[in-house]
C-alpha cells in the first residue's frame, strides 16, 4: 500500500515542513490553513525552502517547480475529504485540537487515517473525540520536517495494529525513520529532551552562567550539535512551555515545573527565532 494525497492540517512551521517534505516525495498534498495572511507567508517559506534545497543539491530547478506544484492550498477542513492520510499539525492546544479531528472525523471517508503531530498530548484523548478511535495515531515530526529524519509514532489506547503499520508505511514514502512509542506524556524525545532545556534556562535564571556559556559548554562537554538554549529558541519558547506544563500535569513532578524565566520570556512574546527574539536575537 500506498499514499498518493495526504491533507495536511495547518501552515505553521510543522504543517508547511510535512506538506513540502510529501509534496518533494511525489504526493500530492492538499494544505488546509483557515488564515489567509498564513497562507500567503506559508507559500512564501515553502518556495524558499525548496529554493535552499536546490541550491544544496537536494532538488533540480524543474523538481522544485514540481514540488510547488503539488500542494493544493485550502481553507476549509472540509477540502480533507479526498485525502488518503490526514494530519493534523496545529499549534499544541489539547481543546482545538479535538475540535479539528471532531471536524475530520465527519468530513473524511470512514477508511481515513487521522493522524496528529502533537509533541505531548495524548493520542488515546485526542482519538476517544472521534467515532474513529482505532484510526487515531501520533505522528510526532521534527523541525525542519524537510531535513530530520526521525518520525515518533505514537500508539494511542485504541489504535488499531493496522492504522500504525500504514503510518509506518507513509512514514517511510516520506523518507523518514519512524519508531512506535507508547502514548506517555512527552512521548520520548519531549520526556528527556525538555527537562534538559528547562534546567538550562534554571542555570541561566540562576545566574550560573550566560546563555552563549551554557550552550559552548553543552556543545563542547556533551557533543551536541547545538546547545539547550539556541535548541528551545528554534524549537519554540511558547512550544516548549506547553510541552513543559503537560509533562507537569500528566506525570506530576516537579522536575518538570517550567522555569519562571521560561514563562516570563514567552508572556513577553519572546518566542524564540520565529519571533526573531528568545534567548538570542534573530
Amino acid at each position: 500500500m500506498s499514499f498518493a494525497t495526504i491533507a495536511v492540517i495547518g501552515a505553521g512551521t510543522m504543517g508547511r515542513g510535512i506538506a513540502e517534505t510529501a509534496a518533494a516525495r511525489g504526493l500530492a498534498v492538499i494544505l488546509i490553513e483557515i488564515n489567509e495572511q498564513q497562507r500567503q507567508t506559508a507559500a512564501a517559506q515553502i518556495a524558499r525552502s525548496v529554493e535552499k534545497a536546490i541550491q544544496r543539491g537536494k532538488l533540480t530547478g524543474t523538481d522544485a517547480a514540481s514540488v510547488v506544484g503539488r500542494i493544493r492550498w485550502e481553507g476549509e477542513l472540509s477540502a480533507a475529504t479526498p485525502a488518503d492520510f490526514v494530519i493534523e499539525a496545529v499549534s499544541e492546544n489539547e481543546p482545538l485540537k479535538i475540535e479539528i479531528l471532531k471536524q475530520l472525523d465527519r468530513a473524511c471517508r470512514q477508511e481515513t487515517i487521522l493522524a496528529s503531530n502533537t509533541s505531548s498530548i495524548s493520542i488515546t484523548r485526542l482519538a476517544a473525540a472521534t467515532n474513529r478511535p482505532a484510526q487515531v495515531v501520533g505522528m510526532h515530526f521534527f523541525n525542519p520536517v524537510p531535513i530530520m529524519t526521525p518520525v515518533e509514532i505514537v500508539r494511542g489506547l485504541q489504535t488499531s495494529e493496522a492504522t500504525v503499520a500504514a503510518t509506518i508505511q507513509l512514514a517511510e514514502q516520506l523518507g523518514k525513520q519512524p519508531s512506535v512509542v507508547a502514548d506517555s506524556p512527552g512521548f520520548v524525545v519531549n520526556r528527556v529532551l525538555m527537562p534538559l532545556i528547562n534546567e538550562a534556562i534554571f542555570a541561566l535564571h540562576e545566574g550560573v552562567a550566560d546563555a552563549a556559556t551554557i550552550d559552548a559548554l553543552m556543545r563542547q562537554g556533551c557533543n551536541h550539535p547545538m546547545g539547550p538554549l539556541q535548541l528551545a529558541d528554534l524549537v519554540g519558547l511558547d512550544v516548549c512551555l506547553s510541552i513543559l506544563r503537560v509533562l507537569h500535569r500528566e506525570l506530576g513532578d516537579p522536575k518538570f515545573r517550567p522555569c519562571p524565566l521560561l514563562v516570563r520570556l514567552v508572556d513577553a512574546g519572546r518566542l524564540g527565532k520565529k519571533s526573531g527574539e528568545g534567548f538570542y536575537k534573530y
